[in-house]
């Protein structure tokens, strides 16, 4: 199966790096605004979060090489300008960060493409353990892979609501610094994707404080299950100097009584049946770097879980938002390899 990576930034380093290592699928074109080939070869082998890479990529022409992988790469601004046919291309993966126009991605000539984001336009959300059984490419050409914090949460509030049913909670993300954040204070930064014109916080320094912030999970998740929604969660997030993993506290008020050790008993028996790497239950003792580059995105940590007066329940996930979240998105791509035998 044919790729083409739309975009290297913090997630589309990851996807390759991650694709690199299982060797699941073909990455054979990167497309990148940046045209400077040898700054791309050099962020690729090189990363402060997760270590050089050990088979160094290599320039060559227009092309980037290293032991396992030659990969083309361009410099469009606009996908449907690219000769996808020429190049053999079956899906893309979207890792730019851009807003994107999902009517227009319909028509590119390739099997599918995968947004690194949650899009109420796609065809389908997917979240790794919730619903990837529904995807269907005779239906499905624009799919949403979600959030990392999505990703994240929504086995487990599954899980919790199908046994014991949700009434009503609150999460809270604490969530490393992000490239759209300011070093030092400067003016405020606009982000379309949550339809904020100008953000003051977010032009504060993310080196220097604690920055309470919106966040889009529940309404990324009510993508996927639409009974959890923000009628029911209410959520916020403090984006923290961190560099990669986040944490989410959960206080969830259930329909039915329920006692601590149950529903650490639910969590283990989840993880023991999974079919995938979501679930993984903690005991130890351990912080935010010891999860970095983990591949399990809902790691519970239960330490903290409790239950009060039966029907209040707390949780502390754990994820790493790049790596984990990476993973799953070659994880539900590799599913699809799988099921229609896409080989090139």
């Amino acid at each position: 199966m044919k790729i083409l990576l739309n975009g290297i930034g913090r997630i589309g380093k990851a996807i390759l790096r991650i694709a690199l290592e299982e060797k699941s699928f073909e990455i054979v074109a990167l497309n990148e605004l940046n045209s400077d080939i040898e700054n791309i070869t050099y962020s690729i082998n090189y990363d402060s979060t997760y270590g050089k890479l050990d088979d160094a990529f290599r320039v060559n022409d227009y092309f980037i090489q290293n032991k396992s992988a030659e990969i083309e790469i361009l410099n469009y601004d606009n996908l449907a300008d690219i000769d996808l046919k020429s190049l053999d291309i079956d899906i893309i993966v979207d890792a730019s960060g851009s807003k994107v126009n999902t009517a227009e991605f319909k028509k590119l000539n390739v099997k599918a493409v995968f947004l690194t984001h949650p899009n109420k336009n796609a065809d389908i959300n997917v979240i790794l353990g919730i619903n990837e059984e529904e995807l269907n490419l005779d239906i499905h050409k624009v799919i949403s892979t979600s959030s990392c914090n999505a990703t994240a949460l929504l086995p487990v509030l599954k899980l919790i609501d199908d046994n014991k049913g949700i009434e009503y909670g609150d999460i809270t993300t604490v969530h490393p610094l992000l490239n759209h954040q300011k070093v030092l204070d400067s003016g405020c930064i606009g982000n379309y994707v949550r339809d904020v014109e100008c953000n003051f916080e977010f032009g504060r320094s993310s080196t220097q404080n604690i920055i309470p912030s919106r966040t889009t999970t529940i309404e990324a998740c009510s993508y996927v299950m639409p009974n959890i929604n923000n009628n029911i969660i209410s959520s916020s997030s403090f984006r923290v100097p961190t560099d990669t993993v986040g944490v989410i506290n959960v206080i969830l008020f259930l329909k039915e009584e329920c006692t601590k050790d149950e529903i650490i008993d639910l969590c283990e028996d989840y993880a023991e049946n999974q079919k995938f790497d979501i679930f993984l239950n903690n005991k130890q003792s351990l912080v935010s770097s010891d999860f970095k580059a983990e591949s399990y995105t809902t790691i519970l940590d239960h330490r903290f879980t409790d239950v009060k007066q039966k029907k209040m329940l707390k949780l502390v996930v754990w994820y790493d938002n790049e790596w984990g979240y990476a993973s799953k998105v070659v994880d539900i791509i590799t599913q699809i390899k799988n099921i229609y035998h896409l080989n090139g």
